[in-house]
C-alpha cells in the first residue's frame, strides 16, 4: 500500500475540497493524461487499483506516471468505542485531489490504447474524469 515514509504530524484535520487544480492540471511528461472533472479524496487503494488496470492493459509498453499520492492520513475509530476518548488510529492514506488535476500520465504507446487504457482505469476511481493530449486544455 502507498503511504509516505514519514510524516511531521501523525493525524491531520479534514480540510476542504474546494477550487480548481492550478498545479498538476497539464499533461508534463506523457503523450496522454486522465483527468479529474470534479474533487473528491482518491485513497491509496484505489490509486493502485487504477495504476494495475492500466498496466495490465498496455502490457506494460507504455511508460506511465503517477501524479498524485496519498498523503493524507485517515484515522478510523474502533467499533463500539464510546463518545469522546480522542480521535482514532490512522486506517488508510489518501489524496487530496482537485478538479483539474492530472492523475495519470501515458507515453510511448498509441492514442487507441491510452484510451482504453484510461477508460478501464476510470471505473476504479471515486471521480469523473476525461481523456486529455499533451498541449490541450
Amino acid at each position: 500500500m502507498m503511504q509516505p515514509k514519514k510524516t511531521k504530524y501523525r493525524k491531520q484535520f479534514r480540510g476542504t475540497r474546494t477550487g480548481i487544480a492550478t498545479r498538476g492540471a497539464d499533461v508534463s511528461f506523457g503523450d496522454f493524461g486522465l483527468k479529474t472533472i470534479e474533487s473528491a479524496w482518491i485513497s491509496a487503494a484505489q490509486i493502485e487499483s487504477a495504476r494495475r488496470t492500466i498496466q495490465h492493459h498496455t502490457k506494460r509498453g507504455g511508460k506511465l506516471w503517477l501524479r498524485i499520492f496519498p498523503h493524507k492520513p485517515l484515522t478510523h475509530k474502533v467499533a463500539g468505542a464510546k463518545m469522546g476518548s480522542g480521535k482514532g488510529d490512522i486506517d488508510t492514506y489518501t489524496s487530496v485531489v482537485k478538479r483539474g488535476t492530472v492523475i495519470f500520465e501515458l507515453g510511448s504507446t498509441d492514442e487507441a490504447t491510452a484510451r482504453e487504457a484510461f477508460r478501464k482505469a476510470a471505473s476504479k476511481l471515486p471521480v469523473l474524469t476525461r481523456f486529455v493530449l499533451r498541449g490541450e486544455l
